[in-house]
């Protein structure tokens, strides 16, 4: 029998339709992170409605699919390229200027904001952590990927090092993963949802949205790689 939209855990309901995200961020539910628990759990644990989610869930798949966002069905070398090619480029184009933007804000109006000062740190982390879990990806983890995919597809045998890589890069970047949200969810907590404060330059307005756009590109970039690639591998 097939699932509806609500059944299964919020990974698997968004890798299945990731429309469906936009109704976890109206109710601010992990999927990316937090992707690997029950609907009804997290319901239950935040005083959600579970219908009026679910009528929610099951409305968004009411259209068809574009096919650009039925990443669950791309093969694994492609969605690897894609992460690369969307989400690192991002990151790199934009995390050292956002930094910049934090760390400026942070000397101008912490004496009356300290907040913006644990912002600032707190970003700086983001971005020292993301660096090399970038480079393992890119070095390591996704080349690793495609040789034992191109190893399967051809019916030979993936090289035991190779093999040994993706198990231990799992939970590597899995944990890493859980920290950079950690401190992503803490600068949303510090910013009070992004709400600039009435006393300040326009600046504060500027890194407050960049920073809004950084946390929401992670949170696609994570529930691609937790909930879909990750898992495809481990079926390799």
């Amino acid at each position: 029998m097939e699932k509806t939209a609500s059944q299964g855990t919020i990974g698997e309901i968004v890798a299945a339709d990731f429309r469906t995200a936009k109704v976890f961020e109206k109710y601010k539910i992990d999927f990316c992170c937090g992707g690997n628990v029950a609907l009804d759990s997290a319901c239950e644990k935040t005083g959600i409605n579970l219908a009026a989610i679910s009528k929610e869930l099951e409305a968004v798949k009411k259209s068809p699919m574009d096919r650009s966002q039925n990443y669950a069905a791309w093969e694994l070398p492609f969605l690897a390229d894609y992460i690369i090619n969307t989400h690192h480029t991002y990151l790199k184009e934009n995390t050292e200027q956002i930094a910049a933007y934090a760390s400026k804000i942070s000397t101008v109006h912490g004496p009356h904001h300290p907040e913006m000062i644990e912002i600032s740190k707190n970003f700086d982390k983001i971005a020292t952590d993301m660096a090399a879990h970038l480079r393992e990806e890119e070095e390591v983890f996704f080349p690793a990927i495609k040789r034992v995919y191109a190893a399967k597809k051809s019916g030979s045998r993936p090289l035991a090092t190779d093999l040994e890589t993706l198990k231990t890069s799992f939970t590597k970047l899995d944990e890493e993963h859980v920290l950079i949200g950690d401190a992503t969810h803490a600068i949303r907590h510090l910013t009070n949802e992004y709400v600039v404060p009435a006393d300040v330059c326009n600046t504060v307005m500027v890194t407050y949205q960049k920073l809004k756009e950084f946390e929401d590109d992670l949170h696609k970039h994570v529930h691609l790689e937790n909930n879909i690639l990750f898992l495809k591998a481990t079926l390799l």
